[in-house]
């Protein structure tokens, strides 16, 4: 019945897609203005879709989007009659307005595709709740990632900061620039947790990641601000009852078997209706992914903005809603969706992530402590530009250290100067008085001077075996690296880096 109610020809344009096609044709300069909004899946017809999709790849390729790239793009898909239509096609001045109605009819097909889907979900063997998150999933990923980003001008990005400076003036303590954490000298190092940051809490079983974490949301529920709390682990009654031990100083066992004395009784009452005063949520499924999390902190947040903080407790049990196999793959894109989410909601998200014992047995296999493979990790992901250099990399940071070489690498000393949108180093930098600055401190910095990948780590983990005490990057657009034993093949290395940079200006600055 709902089918015979709606007009399809009002959820397609072809007219409008040539149009935007021929635009394109005309000045690829339209092609920059639309391609964070369409995709080749929103044309209704898949022609127009397979053009659009060779114009990205000429775009992203630096190729002229012209009708003889596009047809060697288009390969077996190129139609002659397609084309044509597109070039006869007069160009439109507003692409951009084109380019969103053109989305908004492909978000109303994809509704009524979703709809239709309905009663065969419903005949389904699977429980309704896992029916609704489906469809729920489906529906968000309409318009998940559609919001552009917004180019500004120095005048409000100023205008922002002084607004962000006046809002510090009026804070009793200056120094904590986002959430007051709790606890002083985590204050001291961070400055707080800041609006829009992911941080990620690691550490093994046991050893107390969620008590901090129920620490700092007390400190924060208790100075008016609002807590999200995602437990997958401990029912939201355990969570309850732990907060309320630590606020009455009640022992956990006590409270939860009611072995209380009037005192502590009295005090535990007043604790309950204090807390039950508090913007404390608690979702306590033991099922839950980012599309999940994001529809919940959307919903919440709007009707109350007093909530400041979210935290997940904890990332390994989220459940993965892409098509990777790997879960560390799988735990990256979650990592990345939280992330996107904080700076969505301008608000810190606490990601608590279990780490197992497999660390520390391999690096006491290569002689390490699990910390030291750490921080050689964090230097190989800052100086390795491809994969494949990750496990050399790492060995060339052993073999130093082998050899009481200091290490000599820029990424340390850009750590220490906070400079890190700079590739080389200068005699100033390389002077700078810092534990960080390995060329004039032998050893490793005493702190990892980045986050490490999956990849980085392994790399520091499982070292190349090369004899090698030298690593240059020879071509910043390739990563091509190269390799020396010594002071000579290392300053061959580096001539062809200088000749690179000199052909390249401005580039290695």
């Amino acid at each position: 019945m709902a089918k015979e109610n709606i007009d399809m020809h009002n959820l397609y344009d072809l007219d409008m897609e040539r149009a935007i096609l021929a635009s394109i044709i005309y000045s690829a300069d339209n092609l920059s203005e639309i391609f964070d909004i369409l995709s080749p899946f929103d044309f209704y017809l898949r022609a127009h879709g397979d053009v659009y999709d060779a114009m990205v790849k000429c775009l992203n390729e630096n190729l002229p989007v012209e009708t003889g790239f596009l047809k060697t793009k288009l390969g077996s898909k190129f139609d002659e009659n397609v084309m044509s239509e597109i070039i006869g096609t007069n160009s439109i001045l507003d692409v951009k307005k084109y380019a969103n109605e053109i989305k908004e009819k492909s978000i109303k097909r994809s509704l009524v595709k979703i709809a239709h889907q309905i009663p065969s979900k419903v005949s389904e063997d699977k429980p309704s709740r896992d029916m609704v998150d489906e469809l729920s999933q489906s529906f968000y990923s309409l318009v998940d990632g559609q919001s552009a980003g917004v180019v500004k001008d120095a005048a409000v990005i100023i205008a922002d900061v002084i607004a962000h400076l006046e809002k510090q003036k009026l804070l009793e303590d200056k120094d904590i620039v986002g959430i007051d954490t709790g606890f002083r000298q985590l204050n001291e190092m961070t400055k707080g947790f800041k609006h829009g940051d992911l941080i990620i809490i690691a550490a093994r079983p046991g050893m107390g990641k969620t008590t901090i974490c129920l620490n700092l949301m007390n400190h924060v529920l208790m100075r008016g601000g609002g807590v999200v709390f995602f437990s997958l682990e401990m029912p939201a009654e355990q969570i309850m009852l732990r907060m309320l031990s630590a606020k009455t100083s009640i022992p956990l066992q006590n409270i939860m078997t009611a072995k209380m004395d009037d005192e502590e009784w009295s005090r535990l009452s007043d604790a309950c209706d204090d807390m039950a005063s508090r913007k404390l949520f608690v979702y306590d499924s033991g099922y839950v992914n980012i599309h999940q999390i994001r529809t919940q902190m959307r919903k919440l947040k709007s009707s109350h903005p007093e909530i400041t903080l979210c935290v997940i407790d904890y990332i390994g049990l989220m459940m993965a809603t892409s098509n990777f196999s790997d879960r560390h793959l799988q735990i990256a894109e979650i990592s990345r969706g939280l992330k996107l989410l904080a700076r969505e909601l301008d608000m810190p998200i606490i990601a608590l992530s279990q780490l197992n014992r497999s660390l520390e047995s391999r690096a006491k296999d290569i002689g390490r402590s699990p910390y030291e493979v750490l921080i050689v990790a964090s230097i190989v992901e800052k100086e390795a530009a491809r994969a494949e250099d990750r496990p050399r990399i790492a060995q060339v940071v052993y073999n130093r250290l082998a050899k009481n070489l200091p290490l000599q690498f820029d990424s340390t000393v850009h750590y220490a100067i906070g400079q890190f949108d700079r590739v080389t180093t200068t005699e100033g930098d390389r002077a700078t008085d810092s534990p960080y600055n390995t060329y004039k401190v032998k050893g490793l910095p005493p702190t990892p001077i980045s986050n490490p990948g999956q990849s980085a780590i392994e790399s520091a983990l499982a070292p190349s075996g090369e004899n090698f005490l030298y690593f240059t990057t020879v071509d910043l657009d390739t990563g091509e690296t190269r390799y020396s034993t010594d002071e000579a093949g290392h300053a061959e290395n580096v001539k062809l880096f200088q000749q690179w940079c000199q052909s390249h200006s401005g580039r290695c600055t």
